[in-house]
């Protein structure tokens, strides 16, 4: 499965909207998205489970990469 992550990238900062950064990351659950994260000191803000249609919309970004955990 993969999930689209928000996050800002300092925890230490107060979340702004025009901060956000988006990354993918094919997963077997949020779970293991947020322990492959942890290491990283990002202000999670929210991971969705992206369904067939929802990314073969995300895919149109010339910028779509995923990690694997």
């Amino acid at each position: 499965m993969i999930y689209k992550v928000l996050y800002q990238e300092s925890s230490y900062e107060v979340p702004v909207r025009e901060r956000t950064k988006s990354l993918y990351i094919e997963a077997g659950s949020k779970k293991a998205v947020r322990r492959n994260l942890s290491d990283r000191n990002y202000n999670i803000e929210f991971i969705q489970e992206l369904n067939e249609s929802h990314l073969d919309y995300e895919k149109q970004d010339e910028n779509f990469t995923t990690e694997n955990v």
